[in-house]
């Protein structure tokens, strides 16, 4: 293989998005539909490519295609590549619409319950043509959507990454874990010393591919207990607040998350799982448009102002 070859000018954005729809879609006949052309076109284009860089990108089956070992380095790159262009098209747009450009911020749970939401009040009043969208989902997933210019930015618990050399933290504060009930909880009422004496009621416990999840798996282990034996495994706060609100149920979840709530309380009892840096997280090689560094200095505004909640999180 000539590695000039990727360079020489041959092989276009087309070829990119091709082998991008073609792994969705997983049949060539399905990533005709979603290109609006026809199959001999996405055959003759997938041809070209292979072509091109002189391998075979997918391996031809009964049931459809599937990548091969080459196949998937190049998705991986192109969608990458179509993330970016992508981006660069809405931030051009939004800069001809609105004369600022559009941000996109990914959250986990610990961001979107209480230091984004804030934030992006600030952001709106101050600056209320500012587009803003906010994607919501595992923090893997958001890692890949960042280093592809799918999000701007990230805002959350700073996740431990063999890429971090490549990324920017900002650490904003600490927010540790506490045990969250319903406001009015029998055990409001009644002492409680330790997690033995919550074993018999309902837990909420996060997914089990969750580093939180983890941690309290650990936690248990190290004081010799077994998992509850009444679980919920849930990591979607509109769910799990609303169980929580209409059963005995704790669940350990971020401290802002019971505090900030009016119906929720927050057990006198500490947890001794892994504090959560909260921070913001960004490309270290990509500057920030003006539209996101507004976001990020909002960001950093709430975090570090006088919020009593915010502030005693820190402490």
């Amino acid at each position: 293989m000539n590695v000039d070859h990727f360079l020489d000018g041959r092989l276009k954005l087309r070829h990119l998005v091709l082998v991008t729809v073609v792994a969705d879609e997983g049949t060539l006949s399905g990533a005709a539909k979603a290109m609006h052309v026809t199959q001999p076109v996405v055959t003759r284009s997938l041809q070209e490519i292979e072509a091109i860089i002189g391998v075979e990108l997918f391996a031809r089956g009964p049931r459809g295609v599937r990548p091969t070992q080459y196949g998937d380095i190049l998705i991986e790159h192109a969608r990458a590549v179509v993330g970016n262009v992508r981006a660069a098209a809405e931030r051009i747009h939004g800069l001809q619409r609105l004369g600022m450009e559009p941000v996109r911020v990914g959250t986990i749970l610990a961001g979107a319950h209480s230091l984004l939401p804030q934030t992006l009040i600030r952001l709106k009043k101050a600056h209320p043509h500012l587009t803003v969208s906010v994607v919501e989902a595992m923090p893997e997933e958001l890692g890949l959507q960042l280093s592809r210019g799918e999000v701007d930015v990230l805002v959350g618990r700073l996740q431990p990454s063999s890429l971090r050399a490549t990324l920017r933290h900002v650490r904003l504060y600490e927010e540790p874990v506490r045990l969250v009930v319903r406001h009015e909880h029998p055990c409001l009422d009644t002492p409680t010393s330790d997690i033995e004496d919550l074993m018999d009621l309902p837990w909420i416990l996060p997914g089990r591919n969750s580093q939180l999840r983890h941690e309290i798996d650990e936690l248990f282990g190290r004081r010799g207990l077994p998992l509850p034996a009444n679980i919920i495994e849930c990591s979607t706060i509109l769910t799990l607040r609303t169980v929580l609100l209409e059963t005995d149920a704790v669940a350990p979840l971020p401290m802002l998350i019971g505090a900030r709530d009016p119906l929720l309380a927050v057990l006198p009892l500490a947890l001794d799982t892994v504090p959560r840096e909260i921070g913001i997280t960004t490309i270290a090689d990509r500057r920030p448009s003006a539209s996101t560094r507004l976001l990020i200095k909002e960001i950093v505004a709430v975090a570090r102002g006088t919020d009593p909640v915010l502030l005693e999180a820190q402490r």
